[in-house]
């Protein structure tokens, strides 16, 4: 009997060692094909973010710490740049102009916490709407130089939006409470709307990241389009002012059904429109899961072309 023996050798029915050749290349296979599953699954975009949450939330802190660095008053300005701009606005559309649009909300106060709300949520779509175009090129030095999970980039965009979007919606809830008392519990739904507004900003972001990769005109475009969007949105008017044919288109817009969803559940104490929510969340979802597939198409030969 030869001294030396055989690892494959054993008692009748071992289990073989993993490493046998005709093996691995089926092993290799069978991985790929369950990585290739969950990129292209419905929660593909959900699953990156919690995949990479770590990381995520570490670039975060850094760019939440670098916002206001050097400025002498660093996030008292989180707080008092919407207070200016809402004073701004409503001044004007109440006292200058005097619309009826405004006037048909009762008091002053009233109508400018109704902007109030559609000017936070119209800030974060605006926000990232002109940084999306540059985000790659934005961090270009790194994606270059290391081996960095692009598609990450979107998730810490829209979460420091998020973050300053936060204090004015907290700002927001102390003149609520000084105006009219303790908020509707209605205000529990919240939740439920911001879920699906981020899935729709992350979609919106990875899009426009993709194609800003391979030219910088949309970030000119987008300079055009905000102000546009603003009028064309419920910022400050609400869908019930608009004539019963514009209705219907108004809610077609994703961002104006959020805006009237959050001020029917921080505002008017009552349950967002059960329809106008499920279309939300499908139109939501759709966007979410169409701008990540265009990002992931073009991933590979984005970091060639910024």
């Amino acid at each position: 009997m030869s001294v030396f023996s055989n690892r494959r050798d054993g008692p009748r029915g071992s289990r073989r060692l993993p490493d046998e050749p005709d093996e691995i290349p089926d092993r290799l296979r069978k991985v790929v094909r369950r990585a290739a599953r969950h990129e292209r699954g419905a929660l593909a975009p959900l699953r990156v973010g919690w995949h990479h949450r770590e990381l995520i939330l570490a670039v975060l802190r850094r760019e939440l710490a670098d916002r206001f660095s050097g400025s002498a008053f660093g996030w008292v300005w989180a707080v008092v740049g919407p207070l200016i701009t809402l004073g701004i606005y409503t001044v004007t559309l109440t006292k200058a102009m005097q619309l009826p649009v405004a006037t048909a909300h009762g008091n002053t106060s009233t109508y400018a916490l109704s902007t109030f709300v559609g000017l936070i949520v119209f800030g974060v779509f605006a926000e990232l709407c002109s940084r999306a175009p540059l985000l790659m090129h934005e961090h270009a030095w790194f994606l270059k130089t290391s081996i960095f999970p692009s598609e990450t980039l979107a998730w810490t965009a829209v979460l420091r939006a998020l973050s300053y979007a936060g204090i004015s919606f907290l700002v927001l809830l102390v003149f609520e409470v000084a105006l009219d008392g303790i908020p509707p519990l209605s205000i529990l739904l919240l939740p439920f709307i911001v879920a699906p507004l981020v899935m729709f900003l992350l979609g919106m972001v990875w899009f426009l990241a993709a194609i800003g990769a391979f030219t910088r005109d949309m970030s000119y475009l987008m300079i055009t389009f905000i102000p546009l969007a603003m009028f064309a949105t419920p910022v400050f008017y609400r869908v019930t002012d608009l004539p019963d044919p514009l209705r219907a288109l108004a809610y077609a817009n994703p961002l104006g059904t959020a805006i009237e969803m959050m001020r029917a559940a921080v505002l008017d104490g009552v349950s967002p429109p059960a329809l106008a929510y499920c279309g939300f969340l499908v139109v939501s979802v759709a966007v979410c899961r169409g701008g990540y597939a265009v990002f992931e198409r073009y991933k590979g030969i984005l970091i060639d072309v910024i």
